[in-house]
């Protein structure tokens, strides 16, 4: 009987060399048939992983023996794609729609906020009688009506933010993985252990409570891991990877673009260290689904959000991070499923996030919605191998810093064969002059290493007419189609509702700088006074400090060493509000930590 190592010691000493071979060879895992039904779905998806942090993808020193069986044993899609950042995927892989329909534009300053009117994957499965749980990474919103469990999922055990080390961490949890501060079901609570081994343990435990209620589940696990800061990694793993050579010339470097000379290998033994952890974690979950008799018609899908977070192995493709060339969208995707899925089948068709919605309610006999104007299609005939009528389709991937989309800016469009696009770059809101086009074809040239732009401008124009029809419909989805979400307060779900850098408008000060500044835009449902305590770090001197609740002002004062300051009892309206907050020290002026606002 084959099943997935926890680690590589214990699946040798568990497995004898004869049984490993026959259910190898056997191309399927006897882990126990089911009935037809509908299946389970688990959805394992890292954070700044990137391509090549892989066994199966060719990297020859990174560990991850669990993953690497995982693939072996799935259907994959062999040109799969997703944004270049983290937040857009999330957006374009919950709803099935492209991110710029749900306001979701960046990765913070509140336009990772998604609109909570959107339909969410955990929404549909959960409608249909699913129990649906997440673990670990939501970043689509940390406040209601736009947290996970406002948005379908019964259990939610998350980080708030885009990630642990960043501003929206709870005070006392600040940048710890290990013995993390965490939002359970709505309630920050203190944690023990390593963050990724904790998230796969609630999903685990909570697998089994599935169980015992004869429900199906969808188990979405997005780590935060191996995301920076890299300070905080299991020791042991960081270990075994800091002795090893993790120079550029140990990794594959005979096609494509080469890494660079130097590196950082403590960076790198840090990251692989986070990588073979999950991968561990991987083995312990899919060994439990074996002890309950539910490998066979359960749906296990792995991706990655992005590009890696270093300039590191992606074999041979060009970027990584923020890239739209393929180092930075191009991710490995399978779908391990025994009961419906041949163990090591292939579709080169482009897919992407968006498709992840109706493939699974495809998997799962849902009817969707025609209300729901996916952009996503169904690739399940395609993991089965069917012979199916697939048209050709253009895929657009768009991402840059800032409030609203700018045409041209920093996007790639892919077609099974052609790739168009302009490498603007991400950080900046606005491109510094003029498109400057790229156009490869993908399939003589998939690793990006000859532009045809100034030979083919009968290939570039109708790219170039396709895209822009894309970008004019997906910014008319409404109205106000860019304008940020607005988080409620004066509600029974959240009280009080704690306000962080990681959603405020950023006004003045470099991002989540000390000296920053920003509002947060906020929608008030009851009348009432409501108490509102700023949160900042030691002050070194007297302060004064200024609340502008949408031009009604209010100051009061703050002593040296004083960590915070309580506006008590102010009156507030129902409807649209601003709040901005001033800590006016020596004549200059920044925002708070955060701002807890309590409805009493």
């Amino acid at each position: 009987m084959f099943a997935y190592p926890v680690s590589r010691r214990d699946f040798l000493a568990g497995l004898s060399a004869s049984a490993a071979l026959a259910a190898l060879n056997s191309g399927r895992l006897a882990w126990g048939a089911e009935p037809a039904s509908r299946p389970n779905v688990i959805l394992i998806i890292t954070d700044d992983q990137g391509y090549g942090d892989l066994g199966f993808t060719g990297n020859p020193v990174i560990e991850t023996p669990n993953i690497d069986a995982l693939a072996r044993h799935s259907a994959s899609m062999t040109n799969f794609y997703v944004h270049p950042v983290c937040a857009p995927t999330r957006a374009c892989l919950m709803t099935g729609r492209y991110n710029y329909r749900t306001r979701v534009v960046d990765t913070y300053m509140g336009r990772a906020m998604m609109e909570p009117q959107e339909t969410t994957l955990a929404e549909i499965l959960r409608d249909a009688g699913y129990r649906t749980g997440i673990f670990g990474k939501w970043h689509l919103g940390d406040n209601y009506p736009m947290r996970p469990m406002d948005q379908g999922f019964d259990e939610s055990l998350v980080i708030r933010g885009g990630g642990i080390g960043q501003p929206s961490d709870p005070v006392g949890g600040e940048g710890k993985y290990t013995d993390p501060m965490l939002v359970d079901n709505g309630k920050v609570r203190s944690f023990k252990g390593y963050c990724t081994d904790i998230y796969f343990d609630r999903a685990i435990a909570w697998l089994e409570r599935c169980q015992q209620e004869k429900k199906p589940f969808f188990a979405y696990i997005p780590t935060n891991a191996p995301h920076g800061p890299f300070h905080d990694v299991p020791e042991e793993l960081y270990q075994h990877y800091k002795s090893m050579n993790l120079a550029s010339d140990q990794f594959p470097q005979e096609k494509g673009h080469k890494l660079p000379d130097k590196v950082n290998q403590d960076t790198l033994a840090r990251i692989f260290a986070m990588v073979t952890n999950i991968d561990q974690n991987v083995g312990r979950l899919m060994a439990k689904l074996k002890q309950m008799n539910l490998t066979e018609n359960t749906m296990v899908m792995f991706m990655v959000d992005n590009g890696p977070n270093t300039n590191r192995y992606v074999a041979g493709m060009k970027g990584w991070k923020s890239f739209v060339h393929e180092g930075g969208i191009h991710a490995p995707f399978f779908m391990h499923w025994p009961e419906t899925l041949k163990a090591g089948h292939q579709s080169d068709r482009i897919a992407a996030h968006i498709d992840i919605l109706p493939t699974v309610a495809e998997a799962c006999q849902v009817q969707l919605p025609e209300t729901l104007n996916l952009d996503g299609r169904s690739i399940l005939p395609l993991l089965k191998g069917q012979a199916v009528d697939w048209p050709d389709r253009m895929i657009v991937i768009q991402s840059h810093r800032g409030d609203v989309p700018v045409k041209y800016h920093h996007f790639a469009a892919r077609t099974q064969r052609w790739k168009l696009l302009n490498a603007s770059g991400f950080g900046k809101e606005k491109p510094d002059g003029p498109p400057q086009f790229e156009l490869y074809d993908m399939i003589a040239d998939p690793l990006e290493e000859h532009n045809l732009a100034a030979e083919k401008p009968e290939i570039v124009e109708p790219l170039k007419q396709r895209y822009e029809a894309w970008f004019e419909d997906v910014s008319s989805t409404r109205p106000d189609n860019y304008d940020p979400p607005r988080i409620y307060i004066g509600t029974e779900h959240e009280n009080p509702v704690v306000l962080t850098r990681e959603d405020w408008r950023h006004v003045s000060g470099r991002p989540w700088a000390p000296d920053s500044n920003g509002f947060w835009l906020l929608d008030a449902r009851k009348e009432a006074l409501y108490d509102i305590k700023l949160l900042f770090p030691s002050l070194p001197q007297p302060a004064r400090l200024s609340l502008d609740l949408s031009g009604n002002i209010l100051t009061g004062s703050a002593q040296k060493g004083q960590t915070e300051y309580t506006f008590k009892a102010v009156p507030v309206v129902t409807g649209n509000l601003k709040l901005q907050a001033d800590i006016e020290l020596s004549g200059q002026v920044q925002g708070p930590h955060q701002v807890y606002v309590t409805c009493r």
